[in-house]
């Protein structure tokens, strides 16, 4: 029941009784530590059916908002980031974005989702791939307007400033400590970052 670029994914089936319900990108991480527990990496999804009714990681994967217990629904198994933010482990469904300071400045952004809102920030993310799409971006102030006019039709990439990557793991060190948001909420901030993904990690009805 994997996500991959080009091909079908999911599956139509039964939403499970007793699924949980997440509306929210951050709502669904609050989920994560109860339904992670225990679980071996190589494993299959043993743990709760998740109903995701909106967020970015939602969008991504065109879900609707209307999935309910008992009803029908695409079946779908999507990665997890888990990041470790100077020794703390935070994990993640959509996105982990390192701000500026101050701007312009350095922008660091860890997508398992392509949408952030109104952006399509990572075009190429795909939550089900067993990668992470990263962004290290650092546009000069005379060129931000334009960039940001395109980062609603994700076509920001490729420019010479904004430097992409897909991984498994990374590790990555901010010249000073930055703001962190994960999943849209601000979680303090980081200068040493080591992220990794857990593939299939979760399975969700959209």
């Amino acid at each position: 029941m994997g996500v991959v670029r080009g091909e079908d994914w999911g599956a139509v089936g039964p939403v499970p009784d007793d699924a949980l319900s997440a509306a929210s990108d951050g709502q669904l991480a609050d989920l994560l530590a109860g339904i992670l527990r225990d679980r071996d990496d190589a494993a299959e999804p043993s743990g709760p059916t998740v109903m995701l009714t909106g967020g970015d990681l939602c969008r991504t994967l065109g879900g609707r908002g209307k999935v309910k217990p008992g009803g029908e629904a695409t079946l779908v198994d999507v990665d997890v980031g888990e990041a470790l933010l100077d020794g703390r482990l935070h994990r993640f469904v959509a996105h982990l974005v390192v701000r500026p300071a101050r701007h312009p400045g350095r922008w660091w952004v860890a997508a398992n989702a392509a949408h952030r809102g109104g952006w399509n920030v990572a075009p190429r993310a795909h939550p089900g791939d067993g990668l992470l799409d990263v962004l290290d971006a650092s546009v000069p102030l005379s060129e931000v307007p334009a960039a940001w006019r395109r980062l609603g039709r994700g076509v920001h990439v490729p420019h010479p400033e904004i430097r992409q990557q897909r991984s498994a793991a990374i590790q990555v060190t901010f010249d000073r400590p930055a703001p962190v948001r994960i999943d849209g909420r601000p979680v303090g901030r980081v200068r040493d970052l080591s992220i990794r993904v857990r593939p299939g990690a979760l399975r969700l009805a959209i």
